[in-house]
Order: structure tokens, then sequence, then C-alpha cells
């Protein structure tokens, strides 16, 4: 089975669940970098998506770290999509030969079925906010063992 090279929103969804799960607590890159198994500088690069989105909001310092800046309810994982994934096509489209006929009608057939299914993508992840996830995950549970 071929597996994804963007991961970006699943880090994304994994990194606000945390989140959601620590309540009011501020969490370090680098604690939701263990979690994620990914480095922390991929861990703030996906953070920094989010922040601008104004999903999250981070403060610097000792005691520092990210934390959610809206309610986990009120953020669904299409936010969370749009934030990482932008306008990138879903499909990964190809740059034909201008001389090309079949490759110009190719690819706006093409972009057209994008467009289509990110259309799809996105009413699909609007059913489902954080909290439903951290709900399903159980993140506040894990997040108090980890303050044992």
């Amino acid at each position: 089975m071929a597996h994804p090279t963007n991961t970006q929103f699943a880090v994304a969804a994994h990194l606000l669940t945390l989140l959601a799960g620590a309540s009011e607590e501020v969490l370090s890159s680098e604690l939701m970098a263990g979690s994620v198994g990914a480095n922390p500088v991929h861990v703030r690069r996906v953070l920094g998506s989010l922040r601008r989105a104004g999903i999250v909001s981070s403060r610097p310092g000792a005691h520092g770290g990210w934390q959610l800046e809206q309610p986990a309810e009120t953020v669904t994982l299409a936010d969370v999509w749009r934030a990482v994934q932008g306008a990138d096509p879903l499909l990964g489209l190809h740059g034909a030969a201008p001389e090309c006929t079949v490759g110009q009608r190719i690819q706006r057939a093409l972009g057209d079925i994008d467009r289509r299914a990110a259309r799809a993508v996105e009413e699909e992840l609007a059913e489902t906010s954080i909290l439903d996830l951290a709900r399903d995950t159980r993140a506040r549970e894990l997040a108090a063992t980890a303050d044992r």
C-alpha cells in the first residue's frame, strides 16, 4: 500500500487533539513531537500553519508553548485541512507541454476533477471537530497521565 508523502494534515490533527486534551495548559513543541513521533522542527512548521489560520497561539520562553486559540468544538478537520493544504491541488497535477492538445485538455479535465474532489474532502472533514477527535482518543485522560 502506498503511503502519503505529505503528512502535515495528520500531524496537525494529532497536535490539535493533544492541545484539546491539555485544556488551558500550554504544550511544548518538543513534548508534542514526542507524541507525534516527528522532529520538533517539523511540528513547529505545522503549528506555524495553524497559527497563521488563527487556530493556535504560542507563548515564548521557558514556560512557553502552544495552546488552542479557539474552542475545540468549533475547529473542524476542514479548518485544519485548509490551514495545512491551502489551495494546493489534491491530485498533484503536472504541467503539460503547451503544444500538446491532449496535455492541455487533460489538465483542464483533471483540474475540474481536482476541484470537485477537494470540495468533497472538505465537506466530509467538516463533519468532525477537534473535540470529537479528543473524545474518540481520550486525549484528556492521556494528558492527565503524562502529568504524573
